[in-house]
């Protein structure tokens, strides 16, 4: 599935203030960015730029001090925390670079979870979707493992099947493959590339500029601006 022109994500004069003892400390100042369904976006910067705080704005894990953010047309920047919260399982699959697995719950159980939550799919259908969605990572020997009696890379591939439990829309992923080596790193990277193809939209913040430059577009950003925003050459997002 191609990009489309229908907007997905539309962030307008996000402004974001941190207010501690020691003053004011601004992560977001003014912070405009449009992303369309079908793309696969990343997020680059140096730590401390502002690309997490912009995230989480994205998935509504943090609020704006002021400004609009709208995902699916839903302004999340006004919901109320348990509407939002709902919301957010049934449309936002987030994947994290430390994979946030649950340690006491086997792998299916783990993808089991969101759908669990958020009350999707019948009862008798989860199983069976979540293991249909281990075969998409290639994980489906795996089933019935604790995460500890697997390797961080295939954690961090339960974590992606985890993220589409529920079929959502996006797909926010936090430096994916930051704890991963490199080949393991390629691997996660082109299947966010099939997914992409398949017609999620994919945000991904990275510190990797080689991967940043292999996605549909890059969004720079520093001291709380995006400073470039733009179209990688034809071919980016594939291996």
């Amino acid at each position: 599935m191609a990009v489309t022109d229908t907007l997905l994500i539309e962030i307008c004069k996000v402004m974001k203030v941190f207010r501690s003892g020691t003053g004011e400390f601004r992560a977001l100042d003014g912070v405009n960015l449009s992303i369309s369904q079908g793309e696969f976006v990343a997020i680059v910067g140096k730590s401390g730029s502002g690309k997490s705080t912009l995230m989480n704005m994205i998935t509504g894990i943090d609020r704006p001090t002021s400004g609009e953010v709208r995902v699916g047309g839903k302004p999340l920047h006004t919901m109320g925390e348990n509407d939002l919260s709902k919301w957010r399982g049934r449309n936002i699959g987030i994947v994290f670079q430390f994979f946030q697995l649950l340690p006491t719950l086997t792998v299916i159980d783990n993808i089991m979870l969101p759908m669990d939550f958020c009350g999707m799919y019948p009862a008798g259908e989860r199983r069976r979707r979540a293991m249909s969605l281990l075969e998409l990572v290639d994980m489906e020997q795996h089933a019935h493992k604790l995460p500890t009696a697997i390797s961080g890379g295939q954690q961090q591939r339960v974590a992606i099947a985890r993220s589409l439990a529920n079929d959502p829309p996006l797909i926010a992923a936090d430096e994916p493959t930051g704890n991963l080596d490199s080949k393991t790193a390629a691997d996660v990277f082109g299947l966010f590339t099939r997914l992409t193809a398949a017609g999620k939209t994919i945000v991904m913040v990275t510190h990797d500029a080689d991967l940043a430059a292999r996605t549909h577009r890059a969004v720079r950003i520093a001291d709380g601006n995006i400073i470039e925003d733009a179209m990688n050459a034809p071919g980016g997002g594939g291996l």
